[in-house]
């Protein structure tokens, strides 16, 4: 059963991870004047760490159901706050992106076991409640990351400049971890469970020869090897559905529902759609409207807040709509995008713009949360922490895929202007926002059933 402070407190390890992904977004510039960075080395400080944490997902959810969802969310969330501290004390670049790898390898360990304790240890409404406060959380961490850098930065506490964007884990992490045992309850299958070390290889394998392509591609050209890891990929992926094992990494029964697979690409569209936006929105308001960091930050607010809005709406939404609520999310999106196109088009004020954008973030908090109570809807409890070690790889996988395909569009339309460059990617945008509406019609109208649980029985809560 939850305790009294169970959800703040698993919540931030979701916070946390999400936001040091985007956070360090505006502290490039001055990560480069201080280390001396090259450009390859501070590519490495946001890639190692995306890298890292979208290969170490499954691993890391599967390592919860072995060894009990509590324990691994403390050894993530420890090992997470000393490599921010590692990071935050970073003496050269070199440093700076071994520690990035080593937290998102910590951030890996870390957020599978958040949907898996939400799983577990809630039932019924409060389920849905605690799935759509995760959905929130992390949609205000992305949305307001870039803002949280650029307000630390700009106070300088400290004298610590672009270190405080990683030291600010550290009071955070020693909190939570000092709550973590009293509150949260542990959770583990009612029967042991071995972990599959060939398909972990595999798996592990294929994740970074799929993501290692995706994040570097667009930056060095597409050359061959891009190419032939993304076949390679397919191949360790194919090797892993021929393997059999009594307790695989990824039980491959989880696909056969159709709940999961349907919803799974539904959250791959969602994020292919919200990184890549987060990425080109950015880069136009420093680019095109001339504004700073922390003025690019401040204008992801109105995001925010129209975010904040559709998430505490959206459980009364769903239990009026089901499944059409996700569409409901991506049409608005669809709406937002094309009104915030025509907008940018006409060279419309910046100001005009924040009811456009309240009106984004709006269709992104409607659709989010109902995606993953969707997905996790008809997975047994003996598969949570596998099911959302593959959900949330799919948002690092739909992320990558996302910037990778919006860079494409951005940057070969970019000799006609920033603006001109945006307007085309709002347009591959706008066919992302309306695939969503699309891809929710393949949901069952009800959750699906779960898969059995055979000896596994009843999941052991302590």
């Amino acid at each position: 059963m939850p305790r009294a402070g169970t959800l703040p407190v698993v919540l931030t390890g979701v916070f946390i991870t999400i936001l040091d992904f985007f956070i360090v977004n505006v502290a490039i510039p001055a990560i480069q004047r201080d280390l001396h960075a090259g450009a390859a080395a501070v590519e490495w400080v946001v890639a190692g760490y995306g890298l890292a944490y979208g290969a170490g997902l499954v691993l890391g959810g599967r390592l919860g159901d072995i060894l009990g969802r509590r324990r691994m969310f403390v050894i993530g969330l420890t090992l997470f706050t000393l490599a921010s501290i590692a990071c935050g004390l970073a003496p050269d670049a070199g440093t700076l992106v071994a520690a990035r790898i080593a937290q998102g390898l910590a951030a890996a360990a870390l957020t599978p076991q958040v949907l898996a304790i939400l799983r577990t240890v809630y039932s019924g409404p409060a389920q849905a409640r605690a799935i759509n406060a995760y959905a929130l959380t992390m949609g205000l961490a992305a949305v307001f990351g870039q803002l949280v850098g650029g307000l630390l930065i700009q106070a300088d506490l400290f004298g610590l400049g672009w270190r405080a964007c990683f030291l600010i884990n550290v009071p955070i992490g020693v909190a939570a971890l000092a709550l973590t045992r009293r509150v949260v309850p542990e959770s583990r299958p009612g029967t042991a469970v071995r972990l599959d070390l060939g398909g972990t290889a595999l798996i592990s394998a294929a994740l970074v020869a799929t993501l290692l392509p995706l994040i570097e591609g667009r930056e060095q050209g597409w050359p061959l090897w891009t190419w032939l890891s993304l076949a390679a990929a397919v191949a360790l992926f194919a090797a892993y559905g021929r393997r059999r094992h009594a307790s695989p990494l990824i039980d491959l029964a989880l696909f056969r529902e159709r709940a999961f697979t349907a919803g799974l690409l539904t959250q791959l569209a969602f994020t292919m759609g919200m990184a890549a936006y987060f990425l080109i929105f950015a880069l136009y308001v420093q680019g095109a409207a001339g504004l700073d960091a922390l003025g690019a930050g401040l204008i992801f607010t109105p995001i925010g807040l129209g975010y904040l809005a559709a998430s505490l709406l959206a459980p009364r939404v769903v239990a009026r709509f089901g499944r059409q609520t996700i569409a409901l999310g991506g049409l608005t999106r669809a709406l937002g995008l094309t009104v915030l196109l025509a907008a940018v088009a006409l060279e419309a004020p910046l100001g005009w713009l924040v009811p456009i954008l309240a009106v984004d973030g709006f269709g992104m908090g409607l659709a989010l949360a109902p995606i993953m109570g969707t997905v996790l809807a008809g997975v047994a409890p003996r598969h949570a922490g596998a099911a959302a070690g593959v959900l949330t790889t799919a948002q690092q996988v739909g992320a990558a895929l996302g910037v990778g395909i919006v860079g494409i569009v951005f940057y070969g339309s970019l000799p006609g202007g920033v603006s001109l460059a945006f307007q085309h990617g709002l347009i591959y945008l706008i066919v992302v926002a309306l695939a969503i509406a699309a891809l929710v019609q393949l949901l069952p109208h009800t959750p699906g059933p779960r898969l059995p649980a055979g000896a596994a029985g009843k999941e052991a809560v302590a």
